[in-house]
């Protein structure tokens, strides 16, 4: 089932893997790392998991909170200076230039976790990119490129955003260290993912992302989200499939695995919960459709937000129970975890723009396949 949508979707690579509390029941490894070279995908090849970095940063964040060092509710400006006196962006005058009004409230932890902080993305949100472009597009992968004014007061809209790129640098404030030799330590290590980190290049053998040309044929297209000023928390993560798979096994577990525990079972169950009351999450334009196609996981239910992941409060169409964790990365990659169930899946390929409809149904045939084996 799985290699047959694969077959279907003209991806140029795929890993998928189907875990239990117990283990991995199901992993599959089809198709070439790069059009050009014609490597075949293996289970281990590392892909750019590029948003499926904020959970795994989320839970870095969260045994901050556990241990006292962070505060969900507390100012952030006090850790982080760039988020103090926050602006609201209004609009523009007659010229072009941004008109801003300060913030109703100070942006918190909670609402950086929970994209409600009123920041955005510039590939989403048309006023953030006429905001850069008003005042000079930014670098890619510098500081410069996450300042933005707020669309909204803090705590009011649901907008997917860079407010985990904050909340890694609250990470790094918190502790003194960069964020990636702090979750070297605190994450990656005592759950086993010895396959992942920040890189300033793409590793020999990394799948490459691709995109097809006009007569759909697949295409090497040079996409690097990693290296830059700072360890972006929001998507600059080098990974492979069997790593992810034991952070999904580690969230199905309460926070442990192997005998190591990461976060407390109280604190997944926290995770786990809506934190953004009637608000509605998961929705997302788009200003750059090359980049991201608009998406919508389920348009038909009224999605929330943990902190860290989306939440279905219906029953998902290939399977998934109410209450289950989700979301993906920008190059059609996608995980979910459901704990009610006790089962939950990754997989990883490298594709844009996002909302691929070939990778989008080869997850749903992993997912089902999940379910149907039950």
């Amino acid at each position: 089932m799985f290699e047959q949508a694969f077959a279907n979707a003209n991806l140029p690579g795929v890993v998928g893997m189907i875990v239990d509390r117990d283990g991995v029941r199901f992993s599959s490894a089809l198709g070439v790392t790069d059009t050009e070279s014609n490597r075949p995908v293996a289970e281990d090849t590392p892909f750019q998991i590029a948003s499926m970095t904020k959970a795994l940063a989320t839970l870095a964040a969260m045994q901050l909170v556990e241990a006292g060092r962070l505060d969900l509710d507390a100012p952030i400006g006090d850790l982080v200076p760039d988020l103090a006196n926050a602006q609201v962006l209004t609009g523009f005058d007659a010229d072009g230039k941004p008109q801003l009004r300060p913030a109703a409230r100070p942006v918190t932890l909670r609402h950086l976790l929970t994209h409600t902080a009123g920041l955005g993305y510039f590939f989403i949100h048309p006023e953030v990119l006429q905001y850069f472009s008003a005042v000079g597009m930014p670098a890619p992968g510098s500081l410069d490129s996450i300042r933005m004014p707020l669309m909204f007061d803090p705590g009011e809209r649901w907008e997917y955003s860079v407010g985990i790129d904050w909340a890694g640098l609250a990470v790094e404030a918190a502790t003194g260290e960069k964020l990636g030799d702090y979750m070297a330590e605190h994450v990656f290590a005592p759950l086993g993912m010895t396959g992942t980190g920040f890189y300033d290049a793409l590793p020999e053998g990394a799948a490459q992302v691709h995109v097809r040309d006009e007569s759909g044929a697949l295409k090497v297209q040079p996409m690097f989200l990693g290296g830059g000023e700072y360890h972006n928390a929001g998507g600059g993560l080098i990974g492979t499939a069997p790593d992810y798979a034991r952070f999904v096994r580690a969230m199905l577990r309460g926070g442990e695995l192997d005998g190591k525990r990461v976060l407390r079972e109280e604190t997944v169950a926290e995770m786990a919960r809506n934190q953004i009351g009637p608000l509605r999450a998961g929705a997302m334009g788009t200003s750059m459709p090359h980049l991201a196609q608009p998406y919508d996981t389920f348009p038909d239910q009224h999605t929330g937000w943990g902190l860290g992941f989306l939440i279905n409060p219906e029953q998902g169409p290939h399977g998934r129970a109410p209450g289950s964790l989700a979301w993906a990365g920008i190059f059609n990659s996608y995980y979910w975890i459901d704990p009610q169930s006790g089962v939950g899946g990754v997989m990883m390929s490298q594709l844009s723009p996002f909302g691929d409809p070939g990778a989008l149904a080869t997850f749903g045939a992993l997912e089902q396949m999940a379910y149907a084996a039950r």
